[in-house]
């Protein structure tokens, strides 16, 4: 798959931090079947099991395991890695862990990213650096309109105002370090929307938590079904990613922005259809409503995301409908029950069956990749 994102991730030198975590491995994943040479810096992973485990990934990249705010010890893990491509990721992403623990979501998540652009600045090796956040950074009024990337940032959870902070700090440091008339770094940042796929191990997330209840053969417990999101398969925020690193590589001051991520407005779906599509897959699977607790902390009842921006500048957009997505979720869970199941094969396949439906779809990241694979094979 190196010819993919015209190529741009062959043989490139990329780090990818909070590569421990699910779409971190995701995406490390991914690169390493572009060709890259990946260096992952993060925490060992929270959860056991996890993907990064299950996909031998320690074999296949240069994993580095630190803090985030840990700022000599990730200087000296750039300088050594000598990254042209980064990718930040490490994060602490979870809402309601954020209102158990405040300081520690506004230290990973504020200082981390500056410590991570810190790093960056001092580097004579990366021209490329991408900041991935949330659809949680704005505002949400919670009505019935699509968030666009020049709207209003805020946060009412200490997770969203976090990343709300995170994206400030972005646009501080491209106007103070990394604008296009006085550095050769690339600087953006993206924002996706609530992201399910198989390996997800994490507390607190609706797929994962579903997962284990019918795993055990219970009725899968939710809190919130009349709850809306932007729900996406994990391979299409990270194809966005791969895309908008590959324009900020051939053009950089063109692409050193914000940019959204999501599903399309006919997708936006509520909690219950996602549930329900996932219990009619599983064998025997059954869901039931928890009983509304006035004192549990707030979650946003409503939030989606305008993509129209990343469609029209980068010729990106969508893959899969939220049926498609879900559809996809949970037959890697319901194959990985198997002894025999190979983690690694069947995460390649369902990368190469996305590529290929992106290809059909006409998206340049595909196409044009195509196109030169084809150059390739003449010569």
């Amino acid at each position: 798959m190196d010819h993919l994102f015209g190529g741009v991730f062959s043989g490139r030198k990329v780090l990818v931090t909070g590569h421990t975590g699910f779409k971190g491995s995701w995406l490390s994943f991914w690169l390493t079947e572009l060709g890259a040479k990946v260096t992952g810096y993060a925490l060992t992973s929270a959860t056991t099991p996890n993907l990064f485990t299950q996909l031998g990934l320690s074999r296949l990249m240069d994993s580095r395991i630190g803090d985030i705010r840990d700022l000599e010890n990730l200087k000296k893990v750039v300088r050594e890695a000598r990254p042209e491509i980064v990718f930040h990721l490490a994060a602490q992403p979870l809402v309601r862990y954020s209102y158990e623990e405040p300081i520690e979501t506004f230290s990973v998540n504020v200082l981390g990213t500056a410590n991570l652009l810190e790093a960056t600045r001092e580097s004579d090796s990366v021209r490329v650096c991408q900041v991935i956040t949330t659809d949680k950074c704005y505002e949400n009024r919670e009505t019935d309109y699509a968030y666009r990337e020049e709207d209003r940032l805020g946060g009412r959870d200490p997770y969203s105002a976090s990343k709300a902070c995170a994206e400030m700090v972005v646009a501080s440091y491209r106007d103070s370090f990394f604008s296009a008339e006085t550095s050769e770094i690339s600087l953006s940042s993206a924002r996706a929307g609530n992201v399910i796929g198989g390996g997800d191990w994490a507390k607190d997330r609706l797929i994962p938590d579903c997962i284990r209840a019918l795993t055990e053969g219970r009725a899968a417990e939710i809190r919130n079904p009349r709850s809306v999101r932007p729900w996406q398969h994990v391979l299409e925020p990270l194809s966005g990613y791969l895309r908008l690193a590959e324009m900020q590589w051939r053009n950089p001051g063109s692409f050193s922005e914000a940019w959204n991520f999501g599903p399309e407005a006919g997708e936006v779906k509520s909690v219950r259809d996602v549930v329900e599509i996932a219990a009619r897959l599983w064998p025997g699977g059954a869901w039931t409503a928890l009983k509304a607790d006035s004192a549990a902390p707030h979650e946003a009842r409503l939030l989606q995301l305008d993509n129209g921006k990343a469609k029209k500048r980068l010729g990106w957009r969508p893959v899969y409908q939220t049926q498609e997505a879900v559809e996809k979720t949970i037959i890697w869970y319901l194959a990985s029950r198997d002894p025999g199941f190979n983690f690694i094969d069947f995460t390649r396949g369902q990368i190469k069956d996305y590529v290929s439906l992106a290809c059909k779809a006409g998206l340049s990241w595909a196409v044009e990749s195509e196109n030169l694979k084809s150059v390739k094979s003449v010569s």
